[in-house]
């Protein structure tokens, strides 16, 4: 069983048709983890012994017959700062080195309820915070198609095991690009939701009003599959939306994107875009002119000022969510310490990494007196001007397309030490997050070194079907699937 090479809807079909059981799928893939998870780190969790015993659980529903749920089998990996009952939830920090939550995130449960086997948790940047899995209290994952290079980030680890081969699917969260720039530099498919389609109870909050669950796939069918059992209004979540979910996202995949309107934003393929990914994401919009897409440039100004409204308003709520560990109800405590106020500065000074520490000092002072109204008011203001932009772009468009980053995956430790290098890296995705859209990245090609290049598909709110369709359209022309790293 080439374990490897094999799509989640593959794998769902082989255990219902007998061809495999699903502990045949689950022991393979073991297999391959114990062979390549030493060369791309891209967990920190594994639980094997759980997954098999779910697999035999899904074997003895086939053996007698019984309905299968939607995953039917197929294993997943979780990004570490999505609660799962009974198995340990870092947040990739020294922080909650040892937290194993008592409750599942609804995500969870909804994976769990359709069938689907868990079988790790995937490496991260530290809460979430950063571009290349450099940040992780545990290790440092690398990208499989280059083991000197980074896998993106923050969900990096759930990226990589799925270009990797050691997880079909994986889910990561996106709070300002998260998904979709490792799923770019990883090769493989990565969707953003629109904010509140997607329950965010259980996730460990990093910037509440940007931060949205979202799936990891080798094909745009798999990350169909996957958004379908996800989706839906919980009443766990504030923020969660109350959506009519009429539409079947498997079922619109082949409808094609014949007359659809696709724009194309001017101020993103200016200075400062790597040319073989220019030449790549053209090359991708040629084919969609073939298939019958009306492909225009527009403009979308006020976008270029996205980064600096991000940055204060994801640093504000970090520093305001980062304040609930303190040392006294739980994560990390020094053994030794002279009152409360020395516990609560020795346990954030030693567990949380630079980066946390960084954005925390830059949200605490954009939130403090007196600049308050000059930082994060005014970052409030643009964020709904962005939100405003986008919607009018809408008006005239089905779907808006871009590059991912303005980068091919860089050499790792090449801008550890340059934060604002690494923040610009952000430049094309954090301005969905801002407007709240949905957004997929899918491969549209490779460089002439072999490092995989992503192109970016922008819809309007709850817009997914359309941006799934003009993926799926454009990913069986590109035919980019089948290619894997050599590990």
């Amino acid at each position: 069983m080439k374990i490897e090479s094999m799509t989640a809807h593959e794998i769902k079909k082989g255990i219902l048709d007998k061809q495999f059981t699903a502990e045949e799928v689950v022991t393979s893939l073991f297999n391959r983890i114990r062979d390549v998870e030493p060369k791309v780190e891209g967990y920190i969790t594994l639980c094997e012994e759980e997954a098999l015993t779910q697999a035999r659980k899904i074997d003895e529903k086939v053996k007698n017959g019984e309905p299968l749920g939607k995953f039917g089998g197929i294993p997943i990996a979780i990004k570490d700062n999505i609660c799962t009952d009974g198995i340990k939830t870092t947040c990739a920090s020294k922080m909650l080195a040892d937290f194993v939550p008592p409750y599942n995130a609804t995500v969870i449960n909804k994976l769990l309820k359709e069938d689907a086997i868990i079988i790790g948790k995937a490496n991260m940047d530290e809460f979430a915070m950063g571009s290349s899995t450099e940040n992780s209290a545990f290790k440092k994952t690398k990208n499989p198609w280059d083991l000197d290079r980074v896998p993106g980030g923050s969900s990096g680890g759930s990226a990589a095991v799925v270009g990797a081969g050691i997880a079909p699917l994986s889910l990561g969260s996106d709070t300002g690009g998260s998904i979709r720039q490792p799923a770019a530099f990883c090769g493989v498919v990565g969707l953003k939701p629109t904010y509140g389609l997607v329950s965010r109870f259980g996730l460990i909050a990093f910037g509440s009003s940007l931060d949205q669950i979202g799936p990891f796939s080798k094909t745009v069918e798999d990350c169909a599959l996957t958004l379908e059992v996800i989706q839906g209004e919980d009443p766990l979540d504030s923020t969660s939306v109350k959506h009519e979910i009429t539409e079947d996202y498997l079922s619109v995949l082949g409808d094609g994107v014949k007359g659809m309107k696709i724009g194309v934003p001017k101020e993103f393929f200016q200075s400062g875009l790597d040319e073989e990914i220019a030449s790549s994401i053209q090359s991708s919009i040629e084919k969609l002119k073939e298939l019958g897409a009306v492909v225009e440039e527009m403009s979308l100004p006020i976008t270029q000022e996205g980064l600096s409204a991000y940055y204060i308003i994801s640093s504000a709520e970090a520093s305001s969510n980062l304040a609930r560990f303190d040392g006294i109800r739980y994560g990390y405590r020094p053994d030794e310490f002279k009152g409360v106020e020395d516990l609560m500065e020795q346990s954030r000074t030693e567990a949380f990494g630079k980066e946390v520490k960084r954005r925390i000092m830059l949200g605490t002072y954009a939130l403090s007196s007196g600049y308050y109204d000059a930082y994060y008011n005014r970052a409030q203001k643009l964020k709904k001007k962005i939100k405003e932009q986008f919607k009018e772009a809408f008006e005239k468009y089905d779907v808006i397309l871009s590059p991912v980053s303005p980068v091919l995956p860089f050499k790792c430790g090449e801008k550890s030490e340059n934060p604002l290098e690494m923040y610009l890296a952000d430049i094309y995705t954090i301005n969905i997050n801002l407007a709240g859209l949905p957004a997929i990245s899918l491969p549209c090609g490779f460089s002439k070194e072999g490092l995989p290049i992503g192109l970016q598909l922008i819809g309007p709110h709850f817009g997914e079907s359309q941006i799934l369709k003009a993926a799926y359209a454009l990913e069986q022309e590109l035919k980019l699937t089948d290619k894997l790293p050599q590990l």
